[in-house]
């Protein structure tokens, strides 16, 4: 488990300038207390590493002091540009919620901009919102707690449930998502299971990983309309709201070379916290589906938690 500590507190009453180190800042659920950032937002709370003012330091050839890029806590021990959005900042009192790495640069619209001539939070500061409330001072350790995403994939096959053929669409799933997780870095647990086609025990693995609150949900199979394909009309009802369009695109990019790709009934959706996506039973037609899946699944995640991706 990694720690960073604290060097310092900092506190601005105006948007766009520089902060000044204080004895100590209290986090409240809307941010840093007499803060000009604190606010109901995403953005709360802004920390920046010494790793990161020490390499601004050697190009300005002068020393920064902290505060000096408008963040709320300086801290050391940790890149936190390497952190990504919901990762956990936390000691045993304040838990911090990453919600943005870096931002936008407004350049000589800023006072900081104008001030230091230059600024290193667009690239390497983070943001965060405050989970769990308390106070923070210099010397305070915060530990760092990344995500861990959880997916389940189900392969609904009467014949490779039952071993009669090896399950290598659902094998495909899993490994396109831990090639995902190793160029994003983000860390995803994932499970695969094979299952009959059966709508009974299709909802009961659904409704089991709503209650673990699994992140992904990827079923592979079923989406025909063979007397045994079952998996649309099965996963629609428990969807709270559905996502139409990532499937309606599939078929049609897919379709307007192979009409047969226009033929599967695959549905998309969110199931409480869970996002549900159902892919055909055909390694091909899996590769073609993560692919435009995989483009937009880090911003549904963003969307779900409140987060401005923008």
């Amino acid at each position: 488990m990694s720690k960073l500590k604290i060097l310092s507190v900092n506190i601005s009453e105006q948007k766009g300038t520089i902060k000044k180190a204080v004895d100590s800042i209290e986090l409240t659920n809307t941010g840093v207390t007499n803060d000009a950032h604190a606010g109901k937002w995403h953005r709360q709370v802004s920390l920046l590493g010494t790793e990161s003012i020490a390499k601004f330091e050697h190009k300005a050839n002068r020393k920064i002091n902290y505060g000096e890029f408008a963040e709320n806590i300086t801290t050391e021990g940790l890149l936190l540009y390497h952190c990504h959005p919901l990762d956990i900042l936390k000691n045993e009192t304040v838990t911090l919620q990453i919600t943005q790495i870096g931002k936008h640069c407004h350049g000589d619209g800023c006072a900081i901009y104008r001030e230091v001539g230059n600024c290193v939070m667009p690239k390497e500061g983070i943001f965060a919102r405050v989970i769990t409330g308390g106070s923070l001072k210099a010397g305070d350790e915060l530990e760092y707690h990344p995500r861990i995403y959880k997916a389940l994939i189900l392969t609904l096959s009467d014949r490779a449930s039952a071993g009669v053929y090896e399950d290598l669409s659902g094998k495909r799933i899993k490994e396109i998502l831990e090639k995902h997780a190793a160029d994003t870095g983000i860390m995803i647990a994932i499970n695969h299971q094979i299952i009959p086609d059966d709508a009974g025990l299709l909802t009961f693995h659904l409704q089991q990983a709503g209650e673990e609150h699994v992140d992904f949900i990827f079923t592979t199979g079923g989406t025909g309309i063979g007397p045994r394909d079952i998996t649309p009309e099965t996963v629609k009802p428990l969807l709270d709201k559905e996502i139409p369009g990532i499937m309606e695109m599939i078929r049609f990019k897919y379709g307007q070379e192979k009409p047969n790709a226009l033929l599967s009934r695959g549905v998309a959706g969110l199931m409480g916290s869970s996002l549900v996506y159902t892919l055909p039973g055909s390694v091909k037609a899996v590769n073609e589906y993560m692919t435009e899946i995989l483009k937009t699944l880090n911003h549904l995640v963003y969307m779900q938690y409140g987060l401005d991706a923008h």
